[in-house]
């Protein structure tokens, strides 16, 4: 008999045993990010398993996150670019969905969204804002520099020919204050230092900051990138207003990606972009080719799938006004907003 059941202590190996094994998981199935999401921002977590004949045969993690401003939302997972149902049955999948869809209507929120790496459900409405970029790495670095469009691939080269180098912290001293800067700079309210604290302290080596410095040891760019199976995530990242100069970004992420191949990895995943944006050119540019991202959801009393987003006109003049605060008032608010975000 297949049965769900929530998560318990007691079925944290089982679940992330499953997660390591299964085609469909992402790292953002692992059951850690329930202790970072719940311990952080206090928000309630309803993680979803599927089971048969004492084998775990699928997964849904689910966060709820409530706020006047943004609405009331049961999303799997906040915080996070994938999500949805990972199950190497149908029938578990599908029992999955109608649990989480079931459980959206009990609890009364606005909507559930599940953020598809693939299509999930034929039958909810899907929103198509959002693109990955992943990509195939080899053991060779002289390979990989070559896949590399060659026009970005001279980026690359001068931050080399600059004196930059780069460095692994395992913590964010040096990291938060540079991304920090980048996201106001943006229009986009911070999460708490506490948030990243608690990524790399919870996932332990599968998560880890890398830093490019100039020749003078001046930290310019900064990523928080994430390890799982053979693949590497670089996540949140952010730089000075001298690394676009001295290519420090460009210098970075193929630092990175060396050292990702160093270990064994051989996908790079460079996350989500919305069409049209800086970030999408950029991943672009790199050789990267766009995927699209499927998020679905199932209405309980919104009328239409939300639009919360910054290309949203009705934000432009708040991300406008953000980005005049002054850093250390930005630091100080940001995080009582970016909790709601997800």
């Amino acid at each position: 008999m297949l049965r769900i059941r929530e998560l318990d202590e007691g079925g944290r190996v089982a679940w992330d045993r499953f997660v390591d094994s299964c085609p469909s998981a992402t790292f953002f199935h692992r059951s850690e990010w329930e202790r970072v999401i719940g311990g952080t921002f206090g928000h309630a977590t309803r993680y979803l398993m599927a089971e048969q004949d004492g084998s775990v045969v699928g997964v849904l993690p689910l966060v709820r996150v409530r706020s006047r401003l943004f609405g009331d939302a049961l999303t799997s997972t906040p915080f996070c670019v994938y999500g949805g149902v990972a199950a190497v049955e149908e029938d578990a999948r599908h029992r999955l969905e109608q649990e989480a869809a079931s459980l959206a209507d009990r609890l009364g929120v606005d909507f559930l969204e599940l953020r598809n790496l693939q299509r999930g459900n034929d039958d909810w409405p899907t929103k198509d804002l959002y693109v990955t970029f992943r990509k195939a790495i080899e053991a060779d670095h002289e390979v990989n520099l070559k896949e590399i469009p060659r026009k970005q691939r001279a980026m690359v080269r001068k931050g080399i020919k600059a004196g930059l180098t780069s460095e692994v912290d395992r913590h964010v001293r040096r990291f938060f204050p540079i991304y920090a800067e980048s996201v106001r700079n943006l229009g986009t309210p911070v999460f708490p230092r506490r948030y990243f604290e608690a990524l790399l302290e919870i996932f332990g080596e599968r998560a880890e900051v890398t830093v490019a410095a100039s020749a003078e040891g001046e930290p310019l760019a900064a990523v928080l990138s994430f390890y799982f199976r053979d693949e590497v995530l670089p996540y949140y990242g952010g730089g000075t207003p001298e690394a676009r100069r001295l290519k420090a970004y460009d210098f970075m992420y193929w630092n990175v990606m060396c050292r990702a191949a160093d270990r064994g990895c051989r996908l790079f995943d460079y996350g989500r972009s919305k069409k049209g944006t800086g970030s999408y050119s950029f991943k672009k540019n790199w050789g990267f080719q766009p995927q699209p991202l499927s998020y679905q959801y199932h209405l309980v009393k919104a009328r239409h799938i939300p639009d919360i987003n910054p290309l949203n006109p009705r934000y432009q003049l708040f991300i406008a006004a953000w980005k005049r605060l002054p850093l250390p008032l930005a630091n100080r608010l940001g995080p009582l907003l970016s909790r709601n975000l997800g």
